[in-house]
């Protein structure tokens, strides 16, 4: 009789990542003794598998296997410590069992699609039936939520006696309604009996499987080995490479590798951490996060809480309190009712935060080891959880730190995310971050590393090569301007000569205004960072020249969109000028302002918003202003056009209006002057002219409103002699609350 003939294999059908699926397959490996260990996972891992027993290694974290040409083809597979896969591995290594992963191969999954192979259904998640089978066993049991169903008959499951019996017949029976199954779930099914039959070929005699409840009947009635052979015959091939990463436990629904949709593995770590007292402990976790966050949490809560739960479990039918019913007496007790506090209480516990560790050991490319040297020496550990970082570019620690980081950005690794700093607005010394760490981060590391080991020389080589590929002059000087917070020196040379190339042909003055406003920030910056600008302010000079030749012609023939892009552009170019504190260059600013302010071909839009920016710099004195208001305000300009005009030259900020009465009167009889049509029709645009008003200068505006005069400005004195009439105010009242969006009792 051969060994293979003698052999015994226990299939174990799981939930991934639940810790009483996990606590069931402790329980039945003790049982069996098993000669090895087969999981389901990627073989392309193997020789990655002795690692999770280092002392370092910490959950959650996940196997990375990746295309060696195609970094960016990638899939995880993460691991919690309640993940039924983790404990058997673990079991396996603690004994120095073998233990193998059996699933399909991602060489074979990672391939580029050959047009006589037949696609895998993508649409389909690796692992997934056509149907939720969970749902469909939950609703047969009178549940309508298939993982509530789940979590209380398996999870929470303190007795691990017959369940994988149980599941293997439940799924039995699921499977043979569900029909033929796609091509690529038939391979990844042929590959697992394959590895069985080889394990049996090995010589063991004992042999343990744990693999998704999917899939446990496919395994346990074999088929013919010529059969899956056929279906795993000539399949295609990719180089693939694999590493263990850092993994959180809100990626852990991601349906890929091990996708299980996992809503809450915060709690599901509870369970398998404190499974004798989880609703108790459960609960004191929640009043000692709501007190951290200032809120009142007694002891009494605490206990009025289990109480609360254990009833509703009892009034529900169930053996015991779960998450759902912790969550609702834990709104009505902790919370009072407020569902504000139960969302962080979400996020905090029920998802959790938690980023795992992997030892130095793991194989990784080189940018991904200088990655993590960086972070060590800067003292920037990688986190989960999002958080701001300031920063002060006078201190040499803050400096690398900013340089690490914008350095990242080039390398479209996003780790830190810039954010306006709201006690300066012009200085340059200060830089404001907020750092997340996202899992997914480990490919564009690996996507990166094609440009080089280091950081350093990884984003100066992605920046030649972009400056190489661009072929607009705001790209050019976007990426100069990135280069130059890098402090990428090898690479800012080469994309002055690139700016330089592209400025003096090009003629497109649009294209002129979006560039200079990164050129005026390199210049500002790099003043900051102590790189030689003078080659920069050169080509400055030169674009702002031909702006101010330019600008004009620009501004005409302009429909209502381009208008508001060309508004934008000036502002910006406004805000550059400005930074660059250049006394002759300002002058000659606002005289090109002041051309657009007289010109009646530039669109409304414009000519108001160059007025605007002309009253901000100080060059229009009152008079000017109620002259040019009630111009272009006036019964002979159409209303479309004088509502451009208001929106340019009021909206951002209110104190223009409220502390220029020549423009207020202006406004007022404009408005006073306009048809019912026309008002109706021009209404949208008027409130696009208030839109940006804070709470505070609306109501400064509805004070103003009560001090209107329906005389002329000639007539003030015998106009306030005369009293309102209360019905006719009570009609414009509702008409003045809309324009301005504030309440009528705050204009009444």
């Amino acid at each position: 009789m051969s060994a293979e003939a003698g052999a015994s294999v226990h299939v174990l059908g799981v939930r991934h990542h639940g810790p009483g699926s996990a606590r069931s397959v402790r329980a039945a490996l003790e049982r069996l003794q098993p000669d090895v260990v087969l999981i389901e996972g990627p073989p392309d891992a193997d020789a990655l598998l002795p690692l999770a027993a280092h002392a370092e290694m910490k959950p959650p974290v996940a196997l990375l296997v990746y295309s060696v040409d195609r970094p960016a083809q990638a899939v995880f597979y993460p691991f919690a410590v309640f993940s039924p896969e983790w404990q058997a591995l673990q079991y396996a290594l603690e004994r120095t069992l073998p233990v193998r992963f059996i699933d399909l191969p991602q060489m074979h999954r990672l391939a580029p699609e050959d047009e006589a192979t037949e696609k895998p259904e993508a649409v389909e998640p690796p692992g997934t039936p056509r149907s939720d089978p969970l749902g469909a066993l939950a609703r047969a049991a009178g549940y309508e939520d298939g993982e509530l169903w789940w979590d209380h008959l398996i999870e929470q499951r303190q007795n691990p006696e017959g369940v994988f019996e149980a599941v293997l017949e439940a799924m039995s029976a699921l499977r043979e309604g569900e029909g033929e199954l796609s091509p690529h779930e038939a391979r990844r099914e042929a590959h697992m009996r394959r590895s069985i039959r080889q394990a049996k070929k090995d010589g063991f005699q004992r042999i343990a499987v744990v693999c998704g409840a999917w899939h446990a009947p496919a395994l346990v009635q074999q088929r013919p080995a010529k059969e899956d052979d056929a279906l795993l015959r000539g399949l295609p091939k990719a180089k693939v490479a694999a590493t263990w990463i850092p993994w959180t436990y809100d990626r852990l629904g991601w349906r890929s590798g091990y996708g299980a949709g996992v809503e809450s593995p915060g709690w599901y770590a509870h369970l398998w951490l404190s499974p004798q007292r989880a609703v108790t402990s459960w609960a004191a976790r929640i009043a000692h996060l709501l007190r951290d966050e200032g809120l009142d949490a007694s002891s009494a809560n605490v206990i009025e809480t289990v109480r609360l739960a254990e009833t509703l479990a009892a009034l529900r039918g169930l053996s015991s309190a779960g998450l759902a019913e912790l969550r609702d007496a834990a709104l009505a007790v902790l919370c009072g009712g407020d569902a504000t506090p139960l969302a962080l209480v979400h996020e905090k516990l029920e998802v959790g935060t938690g980023l795992g560790v992997v030892p130095a050991e793991v194989p990784s490319v080189p940018l991904a080891r200088d990655l993590a040297a960086l972070q060590k020496s800067l003292r920037l550990p990688p986190s989960a959880e999002s958080r701001l970082q300031e920063l002060d570019l006078r201190k040499d620690m803050d400096r690398e730190r900013s340089r690490l980081l914008h350095r990242l950005r080039l390398l479209d690794i996003p780790w830190g995310t810039p954010e306006e700093d709201p006690r300066s607005s012009t200085g340059t010394f200060r830089e404001t971050w907020r750092l997340k760490w996202d899992p997914e981060l480990a490919v564009r590391v690996v996507e990166a590393s094609l440009f080089g080991n280091t950081v350093e020389s990884a984003a100066t080589s992605r920046v030649v090569t972009r400056a190489a590929e661009a072929t607009e002059l705001g790209t050019l000087t976007a990426l100069l301007d990135a280069a130059l917070l890098s402090e990428l020196s090898a690479a800012i040379d080469t994309v002055l000569r690139h700016v330089q190339a592209l400025s003096t042909r090009s003629a497109d003055v649009p294209k002129l205004l979006e560039a200079f406003p990164s050129l005026a920030h390199a210049v500002r910056y790099g003043s900051v960072r102590e790189t030689p600008t003078g080659p920069i302010r050169a080509i400055a000079d030169g674009l702002f020249e031909r702006i101010l030749i330019g600008l004009p012609g620009a501004c005409v023939s302009l429909d209502d969109d381009a208008a508001h892009q060309r508004r934008d552009q000036l502002r910006a170019m406004h805000a550059a000028v400005a930074l660059l504190e250049g006394g002759e260059r300002g002058e000659e600013w606002a005289e090109a302002l002041n051309q657009l302010v007289h010109r009646d071909a530039v669109h409304g839009l414009l000519r108001g918003t160059a007025l605007r920016l002309g009253v901000e710099l100080g060059r229009v004195r009152d008079e000017e202003l109620g002259t040019l208001s009630r111009r272009a305000l006036s019964p002979a300009v159409p209303p479309a056009e004088a509502a451009a005009w208001l929106e340019g030259l009021v909206s951002g900020s209110a104190l223009l209006m409220l502390h220029r009465q020549d423009l207020w009167a202006a406004l007022d009889g404009w408005l006073s002057g306009l048809t019912r049509e026309s008002f109706v029709e021009h209404l949208p645009l008027v409130r696009r002219a208030f839109a940006d008003f804070s709470t505070a200068e609306r109501r400064a505006m509805g004070e103003r409103v009560k001090q209107l005069s329906s005389a002329p400005a000639e007539g003030k004195e015998k106009a306030a002699a005369e009293e309102l009439d209360a019905e006719r105010v009570a009609r414009v009242l509702p008409v003045l609350s809309t324009i301005l969006g504030v309440r009528i009792h705050e204009v009444a």
